[in-house]
Formats: structure tokens, sequence, C-alpha cells
């Protein structure tokens, strides 16, 4: 038996699996990652990638980079340009990350799922009443980064960043054994709501919440001057105006977790679009029904592709 086959069977014992990332000091281990993340070292990177490479199936060929001072560094590496064309339809919300899609559907008044059977509310997620109602009876996707996935996320459209909301709260692993484990998983563990105002619409806005996980417990996002973790003890509330173009980076996580994407109604899953479905960042993930499109001036992207660089 090979270390990938004695590595692949541990995994796959569920038991195992969620006593390892879960039934262990979150925090500490969180901010002893973050430490050992940040050392600047190459050969210490080296190890460590290395060490990381024995649990997961990391894939290095389209980073813009190969070699790392950190293993911060390798976390969030940027892309080479043009390895994710942007799907240029302006009828459709495009992925904002790389991930798998998990529970996705309608929403069912407020209430969604983690996992068949393990409904939570759209209400908690939020933090209030007032920020889930646009999406009553609309359309949810769950993407989730494995570790290994690249870890940046990028704007679903043209569109203004007008809010956001964080949410401190714990580290729970989010793989899918904990979420058929965990019930309201989503609302326990730390987050940011972002409100989306798409360019030309008039509608509710879309929302993506960024959930952080064990080891990951950190978001940064280019609108905003501050590092959202753990420790952060800053204002809850963000008002912004930060505008992006469709596939334009709005910020990333310090190593894999989750994005839920929201849509009022009037959107549907695209094409393809279905649990267990991998998707890549701008790829289509959402299209607005043709009996309520609106007069959304198209942003003449003809060979759109995500320009890593930017920094809003």
């Amino acid at each position: 038996m090979n270390l990938k086959t004695l590595r692949d069977r541990l995994l796959l014992q569920e038991d195992l699996n969620f006593l390892l990332t879960n039934r262990v000091p979150r925090h500490v281990a969180t901010r002893l990652v973050g430490r050992l993340s940040r050392i600047r070292q190459p050969w210490i990177a080296a190890l460590l990638i290395g060490v990381w490479r024995l649990f997961t199936e990391l894939d290095l060929r389209e980073a813009k980079q190969q070699r790392f001072a950190s293993l911060h560094e390798c976390f969030i590496r940027e892309l080479k340009a043009g390895v994710r064309p942007i799907e240029p339809d302006p009828a459709i919300l495009c992925s904002p990350c790389d991930g798998i899609v998990g529970a996705c559907g309608p929403v069912e008044g407020t209430q969604v799922f983690q996992a068949k059977g393990f409904p939570y509310s759209a209400v908690e997620l939020f933090g209030s009443q007032a920020a889930a109602e646009p999406y009553r009876d609309g359309t949810f996707i769950t993407l989730r980064l494995t570790s290994a996935m690249y870890h940046r996320f990028h704007a679903p459209a043209d569109c203004r960043i007008e809010h956001v909301r964080y949410l401190a709260g714990d580290t729970w692993n989010v793989n899918p054994i904990a979420l058929k484990r965990i019930e309201r998983l989503f609302c326990r563990n730390e987050r940011a709501v972002l409100q989306c105002r798409l360019d030309g619409d008039d509608s509710p806005p879309v929302a993506m919440v960024a959930v952080a996980a064990i080891l990951v417990a950190s978001i940064r996002l280019h609108c905003l001057d501050e590092l959202l973790h753990i420790d952060y003890s800053g204002p809850t509330e963000h008002a912004c105006d930060a505008r992006y173009r469709k596939g334009d980076e709005l910020g990333w996580f310090q190593h894999g977790s989750t994005v839920i994407v929201f849509a009022p109604r009037g959107f549907a899953l695209a094409e393809g679009i279905g649990t267990g479905t991998r998707v890549r960042m701008g790829e289509a993930l959402l299209r607005r029904a043709p009996t309520s499109v609106a007069a959304t001036p198209s942003s003449g992207h003809s060979a759109v592709t995500a320009d890593p660089e930017h920094r809003g």
C-alpha cells in the first residue's frame, strides 16, 4: 500500500476525519498554522508545502510563481493571466471562485440547507432579518474550496460592493463530513457578508457569504483596510462603495473554505450546476430568467479574463 492510498483510506474514515479536523483546539490550531505559514524561509516553506502535498492534490502548474518564500504565499497564490476565462454573457453570474458545489437550489422562504436534512436560517447566517429578506424565495449555491484550490475570489458580475458585515464565530471544518454532523455550521463560523449591487440593476443585490474555517480564519477584502480574523475587534458593519468589473479580484481566504452565493428571485442555476459539480472561477453559475432581464448595459467583454493584479 502506497502513501497516497493510506492517506485516502484514513481521510475516508469519517469518525477519524471528524476527530482530527474538529475535536482539537480549533482556535489554537488556527493561530499556530497562521504563524508557521508566515515564516519567510524558502527551505521551511518547501518543507511545509511538501507536507501539505501528502494530504492534498496540490497542483501549482497554473500558479503565477513557482517558488514561494513562505507557505502563506503558496496559500494565496495568484494565477497566470488568462487561465480563468470569464463568462461574458451579462445575464449570467459567473462563479466567484474555484470550488465544488455543495447544497444549492431554491431558498425556501429564508431557509437553506448545508446538507441533506440539515437546514439553517439565512436570517442567522446574515445576522439580521433585514439583511436576509432580499433573498426570500431566491436561489443559493454553496461553493466549497478545498485546501489545494486557488483561494482568491472575484466579482461575479459588473457590480458595486456596497456593504460588508463581519460576524465573529468558531472555526469548525467545513468539509462534507462536518456538514453532516454539525447543525447550522455556517452560522457558527466566522464569516463576512458582501452585498453586491449589479450595475444597471434595480433589483435587490446579490450576496456572497465568505465563511472561514479551521486553519483559515482570516479573510482579506480589497475594499476594506483591515484583515478580518479570529482576533479582530473592529467594527462589524462596513459601508463601501467599491466598483468592480466581472472577474475582478475581491479578496482571498488565507487557506481554503466556503463561499455561499445568494441571488434574489429571478435567477436560476446555470445549466450543469448541481451538487458535486466542480466549477472554476469565471464559469457560469447563475442565469437571470429571461422575463426579468433588466436594461443592463453590456460590459463589452468579448474575451474577458481575470486580472489577478486588481486590488480594488
